[in-house]
């Protein structure tokens, strides 16, 4: 998009996020609009809705508010490239802690999953006989 900047609404549209939401994550601190309109108004860029994305992503996995706030600064710290080498590996540690909390959250939901479809095949077994 070069840097173009778009208001709430499409940010709202695009990340499918209501716009209470996104102005509640303004006011955690997990994103802050890149700019104001001369009006007021929030403007965002395409990196901002990129950051978005990630915390709609980590929401349904439960992750909380600060650990969004912890994986978003030590990504933000590694976008940066000036991290010393041990540094860095220090982020690449908690990035990784992150990874692996999520492909085990991924793994409890589908088991979940896979149990309420047996739930709701044994109902609808129920109601065909």
């Amino acid at each position: 998009m070069n840097g173009k900047h778009m208001q709430i609404g499409e940010v709202a549209t695009r990340t499918e996020l209501s716009l209470r939401t996104i102005r509640h994550y303004e006011e955690t601190g997990l994103v802050v609009p890149s700019a104001r309109s001369r009006g007021g108004f929030r403007l965002y860029t395409e990196s901002d809705v990129s950051r978005l994305m990630v915390i709609r992503r980590m929401k349904p996995l439960g992750f909380t508010l600060d650990e969004m706030r912890e994986l978003l600064a030590a990504t933000d710290r590694l976008d940066a490239g000036d991290a010393p080498a041990a540094e860095r590996e220090e982020l690449l540690r908690r990035v990784r802690r992150f990874e692996e909390a999520a492909r085990q959250r991924v793994a409890d939901l589908r088991t979940k999953l896979a149990r309420a479809e047996e739930f709701a095949a044994t109902l609808k077994e129920r109601l065909e006989t």
